[in-house]
């Protein structure tokens, strides 16, 4: 890849702004089978890109998926003054002429994990300032006060007035920091804001996803002194200075796309093989669709999964931090279940505007209940294509497998949602044999 001059996704806001109103046509019903590699993942992608502007050299981040929200977070790199190239699902980041320490509102309110430049910012410029509370998908309230609480425990100066966040410091002090939940987000910016930190952070009650331990393997690699990772107490001692060398890191494989992959061969059938997916990752949904009917077998970086006949439901689900069932596939799950035998219950306890999807299914004939944070799945046999709005990223995976055991045909509107988590997906299940049209919307 030659890295000077290449100019990528145009750098501009409007540019990224013109894949809005998509739409997927669906032709169902589908039987999947064959192989798929499973795209790195996205939720590892953003926080670890977002952390390469700490780099004392040029950094190499393979498997990134080409998705929107990876896009975005080029964008905000580029703004900020870093020279980057995105090809092939590797982005080369060089931060060595960043010199902007602000996020204008057209780019904070792109997406939720905006919100993480604030630690990174920090670290590298001792101060930072968000012009506007951070977007994403509307599926509850997901406030950042664990993140300012946090930022004030570490020494830094908080000033919020008109809709921005603006922080500030002379050091970052160590500290030992208790999360009242273990907040993916708030864990990760106060890793990044502590990483020059005078003395050690402590943080108890961290979150545990993969996607954490991947973003400390990659800030090791770079030269911060991070323990603890993948665990709920997690060390950072502070380092004076960052390695000079070179990195190159692969970001490890989505989870919860290979999970929709199996959420999507249990509604339709057939058998899959996915390849580069880590099965450890997966535990909580291999365990729901083992119990269900479906034969699946595991290796290293394997799963085969084969289903025939109709699924069996009869189960209560309730999504809870990793290592428990992921809240990013509740919905696919209900999709699965809405065409299972029996009753199935799925109860969320992380977010409580997650059940958008449910009056979407239930156009397509779906009988599902929902009462506050339960949803009540009566299965039926068959659901019926139509027309569907996707209302946020997970919601609109699950319209996608509905239209794919559906009779008839589906139109998922609004697909631009989907694209912000999952890298080119008519493509990727057409390889199995699904029967998928990207138009424009209306």
């Amino acid at each position: 890849m030659q890295f000077e001059n290449k100019i990528i996704c145009d750098g501009l806001l409007n540019k990224s702004l013109e894949v809005k109103m998509q739409k997927l046509i669906i032709y169902g019903p589908t039987s999947l089978m064959g192989e798929i590699e499973v795209e790195g993942a996205k939720n590892a992608a953003l926080p670890i890109l977002t952390a390469s502007i700490l780099a004392q050299n040029k950094v190499i981040i393979t498997n990134v998926p080409d998705i929107v929200d990876v896009k975005h977070t080029i964008e905000i790199l580029k703004y900020l003054g870093c020279n980057v190239l995105f090809e092939n699902n590797t982005v080369v980041v060089d931060s060595s002429s960043i010199e902007r320490f602000t996020i204008p509102p057209e780019y904070a309110k792109l997406m939720r994990s905006s919100v993480l430049f604030m630690g990174a910012l920090l670290s590298k410029f001792r101060r930072v300032e968000l012009s506007n509370h951070p977007g994403g998908c509307e599926i509850g309230q997901r406030p950042i006060d664990l993140h300012i609480s946090a930022f004030r425990q570490l020494g830094i100066e908080v000033f919020e007035s008109n809709n921005r966040i603006m922080c500030r410091c002379d050091r970052i002090k160590g500290s030992e920091i208790f999360l009242p939940i273990p907040s993916v987000g708030a864990t990760e910016n106060i890793i990044l804001a502590s990483i020059f930190c005078d003395g050690e952070v402590v943080i108890k009650n961290a979150a545990k996803e993969p996607e954490i331990v991947d973003l400390c393997h990659f800030l090791n690699k770079l030269g911060a002194k991070i323990k603890g990772a993948g665990t709920h107490i997690i060390k950072i001692e502070g380092v004076k200075r960052l390695n000079s060398e070179e990195v190159i890191h692969k970001v490890i494989p989505d989870r919860i796309v290979a999970g929709t992959y199996l959420c999507a061969v249990a509604a339709c059938g057939e058998e899959v093989v996915l390849k580069s997916v880590f099965p450890r990752h997966l535990d909580s949904i291999l365990h729901i669709l083992k119990g269900s009917g479906c034969k699946i077998k595991e290796s290293k970086n394997e799963i085969w999964i084969k289903k025939e006949g109709r699924l069996k439901g009869g189960l209560r689900i309730t999504t809870h931090y990793y290592p428990g069932f992921p809240t990013d596939l509740q919905a696919p799950v209900c999709s699965a279940f809405a065409v299972a035998s029996g009753v199935t219950i799925i109860k969320e306890t992380i977010f409580e505007n997650r059940f958008k999807h449910v009056p979407e299914l239930v156009k397509m004939g779906a009988d599902i209940h929902v009462e506050k944070d339960i949803a009540v799945i009566n299965g039926v046999e068959k659901l019926r294509g139509c027309k569907v709005f996707a209302r946020d990223l997970r919601g609109g995976a699950a319209l996608f497998i509905a239209g794919l055991s559906a009779q008839g045909v589906t139109e998922v509107m609004d697909a631009d949602y989907i694209d912000r988590g999952y890298e080119k997906i008519e493509e990727k299940y057409s390889l199995l044999g699904a029967k998928i049209l990207r138009e424009k919307g209306e």
